[in-house]
């Protein structure tokens, strides 16, 4: 009980720090949510296309092109030309929005790296892997 209760209050703190970020950055959850994806897409080299952004929020095409259109005015991100395919199109962070995102972000990410470097690669790996789980069972595929 007092994991699932410790569980909860991660995801309060995680919805205090996003809803602060989301009103200073002038921004709706799902512009965020978008960000974040990107952020991380782009940590691991990985492109993103509007499809990707999509399949990620779940949300239509449709209003997948309203939210870029949305984030691209106010200029959180650019449309580019895909590098190989040039019929289709990139997702990637403006280097003020980048900016913008990690002076609200950075002190806490690197307290959180802190805090992960308290623990063993083992504690970590199964640590890993039980919130993977536990996305799973909340967030089905």
């Amino acid at each position: 009980m007092q994991l699932l209760q410790a569980i909860r209050a991660f995801s309060d703190a995680m919805d205090r720090m996003h809803g602060g970020m989301k009103g200073d950055m002038e921004m709706n959850a799902t512009d965020l949510a978008t960000l974040r994806m990107l952020i991380m897409r782009e940590q691991r080299g990985e492109s993103v296309s509007p499809h990707d952004v999509a399949r990620h929020l779940r949300i239509s095409t449709a209003s997948t092109t309203k939210l870029l259109d949305r984030l691209s005015a106010s200029g959180h991100v650019e449309r580019r030309p895909h590098p190989s395919d040039k019929r289709a199109r990139v997702i990637v962070l403006t280097d003020e929005s980048r900016a913008t995102f990690y002076r609200h972000f950075g002190d806490r990410l690197h307290d959180m790296r802190g805090v992960a470097d308290r623990y063993t690669d083992d504690e970590l790996a199964l640590l890993t892997r039980f919130l993977g789980e536990l996305g799973e069972v909340l967030d089905p595929t």
